[in-house]
């Protein structure tokens, strides 16, 4: 298998046609090597236009790596900057969250599952990524104590946007999440301004379901 080959075709036959055209993303794909975030089982297919299984040892955890595309797409959209701090929910593989160090501050990426925490973890520490924390622990839970972010991300789907993720969001700050039910899924994004909340919707997608985020929040502000 040609590595770079692959790579190559990735970003411009999947993800330059999904609309991602700024030139420090793609040049962010071309350098960070995907195909070590991915099981060892499934390394061949690093580069496909397909979720990945996250297979941990001999176990299939039921979860799942996101398209390149979607990641990709949602990245541009984020527009993180240097000086912001960073929640992402759901963190996989860990690719999302050292895309997501390289272009912001500090990362903390939280993982429900244990064995797929440890993996990104050690994932993040193999790329040589020091700034992104693995945290294993409950995103869907109100009580999680979280300081305050400029960009959150959901790694997955979620049936409505959190509202306690929503109450950890700076002014000035962004949340994007891919919203509802299949077979389309609209990718939301809220920010937070001085007066409130608006809401745009960028595109729309597919993604598997956040484990914990399957009822409707009841947290009031």
């Amino acid at each position: 298998m040609d590595i770079e080959r692959a790579r190559f075709n990735m970003i411009e036959q999947q993800i330059r046609p999904w609309s991602v055209l700024d030139p420090e993303i793609l040049e962010l794909l071309s350098v960070m090597r995907r195909e070590d975030f991915v099981p060892p089982a499934y390394r061949a297919m690093a580069f496909t236009d397909m979720e990945i299984p996250l297979v941990i040892g001999d176990r299939a955890t039921g979860e799942s790596m996101l398209s390149p595309k979607v990641e990709a797409r949602i990245l541009q959209e984020l527009g993180v900057r240097r000086h912001e701090s960073v929640l992402e929910i759901g963190t996989g593989s860990g690719w999302m969250a050292a895309l997501l160090a390289h272009r912001g501050r500090h990362v903390d990426t939280i993982e429900i599952d244990p064995d797929i925490a440890r993996f990104a973890s050690a994932n993040l520490q193999r790329a040589g990524v020091a700034n992104a924390v693995v945290r294993c622990a409950d995103g869907s839970d109100p009580a999680l104590e979280l300081p305050a972010y400029d960009v959150i991300v959901l790694s997955g789907s979620v049936p409505e946007v959190p509202a306690h993720l929503l109450a950890k969001l700076a002014v000035g700050g962004r949340l994007v999440a891919i919203v509802g039910r299949p077979p389309i899924m609209p990718v939301q994004q809220v920010t937070r301004g001085p007066g409130g909340t608006s809401t745009v919707a960028h595109f729309e997608t597919f993604a598997p379901p956040l484990r914990g985020f399957g009822a409707r929040s009841t947290f009031k502000f």
